[in-house]
C-alpha cells in the first residue's frame, strides 16, 4: 500500500492577560478557540472534521479534554487522546501523528494544549477558587506513562523542584569547562539576553521588553534571586495563559480541501529518547546521551547535519539546557538557538510551550520557503527528548522516525548511596533563595568508589562562599544528609 505523506496545514497561537480571573476563560475554552483559529489558518473549516483529538496533559482537572474538543467542533466521533506530562511530548504527539498518517490510521488529527497559569496565580493571590470543569471520562488512548523521576536518595534531601535541580547541573557545567564564577555568570546571562532580543521580534512572545545581559544576571526587585546562579530572569515563565492548536493531515487530504501550498509544512523526521530517569544515575551532570543519539539520528533521517539547518528553538527551561542541547548537536551557537525567545520571555506554558515553538517555526518557515528547521524538546530535568525537522518542502523519502531508547539504556549507569557517611568530591550544587535570603545548598559528591551522595549545607557562610568561588572539585564531608566543608 502506497504510504501517505503527513503535512501540518493549521496552526495557531493564542493568549489572554485578563486581569480579572473570574471572567477569564480556563484552559478548555481556549484550546477550543485555537483548534478554530488553526482551520481558519489553514483556510478550511472542513479540517475540524478530524478523526484524532490529542493534547498536551496540563495542570488543570480535565480528564478527558480531548472528547469535550472533538464535541466542541463537530467531530465527536474523533478519537480522544491525551499526552503524559512533560515538555518533550508535544514533539512526540507531532512524530507519532505524522506516523499514523503515513500509515493510513487518519487523515486529519488535531493536537492542542493550553495553560493559564497567569490567571491562577491572580486568583491565588486573591484567594479565588478557579471553577474550572472537570470534563469527566477517560481518553481513549494516552501517549506515553508518568514516571517518577526522582531517586529516594533525592527525595532524602527533599530535592525535587527544576529551580533547584538544573543550576546543580549548570555548575557541574561550568566546571567542567573549565570557566570562572564571573565569566560563567556573563556567559549565560548574554546568552539569555540573546533570548530576550528574538523574543522583542516574536508577536506572539510575553515579554517583549528588552533586556540586557547586566539586568538579567543582577538581581533587583523584579529579578529576585531563585535558585544560584539563576535570578527569577533565567527561569522558565510559567505564569502565561497561553495556547496553541496544530493540524496535520495527508498531503492528498490537503489537496482535496484546497489548501493552499504555502501553508503546507512537512516534517522530515522524528525521535524520540530519555536519558536515565534518576539524575542520580547518570554518569556527570553536563551531558545527554538521550540528545546526542536521538537528536544526531532526527538530523541524518532527514539527510542534514546541523549546519545545514536555518532555524533552530533549542528548548529553554533554563540556560544549561540550552547549552547542553547545542553541544550535543554541534550546533553553531553564533546563530540564534530559538524562534521564540524561551519559555522565559515567549512563555513557558508548562507541557505546552513546544507547540508555541512549532507555531512560530511553521510561521517562520511559510515566510522563508525552503528553508529547514529542527525543534528540540525536553521533559523532566534534562530527562525526556523529542525531535523533529520541519521544511515548506518536500523530503526526499518518506517520513522517518526513531526510537534510540536502547542505545542510551546502554550507556553507563551510577550507583548511589543513601544517607552516606564519610568524604566525597563536589560534582555540582545549587543554592536555593528564600524570602530572607540563602536557604539551603544542595550538594552532590563522588565517592572515592565512583559512587555518588547527595548532602545539603544550611551554612550561611559557606553558601556565600560557594556563590563566588568555585566549589566543584572540593572535598566535602557526609554525615546523616548534611554535608560540611
Amino acid at each position: 500500500m502506497t504510504q501517505a505523506t503527513p503535512v501540518l496545514v493549521g496552526i495557531k497561537h493564542l493568549e489572554q492577560r485578563q486581569s480579572d480571573p473570574k471572567v477569564a476563560q480556563e484552559p478548555i475554552q481556549l484550546m477550543i478557540e485555537a483548534v478554530k483559529g488553526a482551520a481558519r489558518d489553514a483556510g478550511s473549516e472542513e479540517l475540524l472534521k478530524a478523526n484524532s483529538v490529542r493534547v498536551s496533559k496540563g495542570i488543570w482537572p480535565y480528564q478527558n479534554p480531548g472528547k469535550a474538543i472533538a464535541e466542541a467542533i463537530g467531530c465527536p466521533h474523533a478519537e480522544s487522546v491525551i499526552s503524559s506530562f512533560g515538555g518533550n511530548f508535544v514533539q512526540t504527539l507531532v512524530n507519532q501523528s505524522a506516523l499514523d498518517i503515513q500509515n493510513g490510521l487518519h487523515d486529519i488529527i488535531i493536537i492542542t494544549g493550553a495553560e493559564c497559569g497567569y490567571t491562577a496565580a491572580k486568583a491565588a493571590k486573591a484567594k479565588l477558587d478557579l471553577d474550572w470543569s472537570s470534563l469527566p471520562g477517560t481518553p481513549d488512548r494516552q501517549l506515553g506513562e508518568d514516571k517518577d523521576m526522582r531517586h529516594d536518595a533525592e527525595r532524602a534531601i527533599r530535592l525535587g523542584r527544576p529551580i533547584a535541580v538544573y543550576p546543580i547541573m549548570e555548575i557541574a557545567l561550568r566546571h567542567h569547562l573549565g570557566l570562572g564564577v564571573e565569566e560563567h555568570l556573563n556567559k549565560i546571562s548574554q546568552l539569555w539576553a540573546d533570548f530576550n532580543q528574538v523574543a522583542v521580534n516574536n508577536p506572539n512572545a510575553w515579554i517583549r521588553e528588552a533586556k540586557t545581559a547586566e539586568e538579567i544576571r543582577t538581581p533587583s526587585q523584579i529579578n529576585r534571586p531563585v535558585s544560584f546562579p539563576y535570578p527569577k530572569f533565567m527561569n522558565s515563565n510559567d505564569n502565561v495563559d497561553q495556547a496553541a492548536a496544530l493540524i496535520m493531515c495527508s498531503e492528498e487530504k490537503a489537496q482535496a480541501l484546497g489548501i493552499s501550498r504555502d501553508k503546507w509544512i512537512y516534517p522530515w523526521a522524528g525521535s524520540d529518547a530519555h536519558d536515565h530517569y534518576y539524575l542520580s544515575n547518570r554518569d556527570n551532570f553536563y551531558s545527554s546521551p538521550a540528545i546526542r543519539f536521538a537528536g544526531n539520528r532526527c538530523l541524518e533521517m532527514a539527510g542534514l547535519d546541523s549546519h545545514d539547518l536555518d532555524m533552530v528553538d533549542v528548548y529553554s527551561c533554563f540556560p544549561v539546557a540550552v547549552q547542553i542541547a547545542s553541544r550535543e548537536l554541534g550546533l553553531d551557537t553564533s546563530k540564534p538557538l530559538t524562534v521564540t525567545g524561551g519559555l522565559t520571555w515567549s512563555g513557558g506554558p508548562l507541557n505546552n510551550y513546544v507547540m508555541n515553538s512549532i507555531v512560530r517555526m511553521a510561521e517562520l518557515l511559510r515566510e522563508n520557503q525552503g528553508q529547514k528547521g529542527l525543534i528540540t524538546a525536553n521533559g523532566g530535568y534534562i530527562t525526556k527528548h523529542a525531535f523533529g525537522v520541519y521544511s515548506t518542502e518536500p523530503p526526499s523519502q518518506p517520513f522517518q522516525h526513531a526510537d534510540l531508547q536502547s542505545e542510551v539504556d546502554q550507556t553507563f549507569k551510577r550507583e548511589v548511596v543513601i544517607g552516606h557517611s564519610g568524604e566525597g568530591i563536589v560534582e555540582g550544587y545549587s543554592i536555593v533563595f528564600g524570602p530572607n535570603g540563602m536557604e539551603k545548598a544542595f550538594v552532590a559528591a563522588r565517592l572515592a568508589d565512583e559512587r555518588r551522595a547527595w548532602g545539603v549545607c544550611q551554612d550561611e557562610g559557606v553558601m556565600q562562599s560557594m556563590a563566588t568561588e568555585e566549589f566543584c572539585g572540593r572535598s566535602v564531608k557526609l554525615a546523616d544528609h548534611v554535608a560540611t566543608f
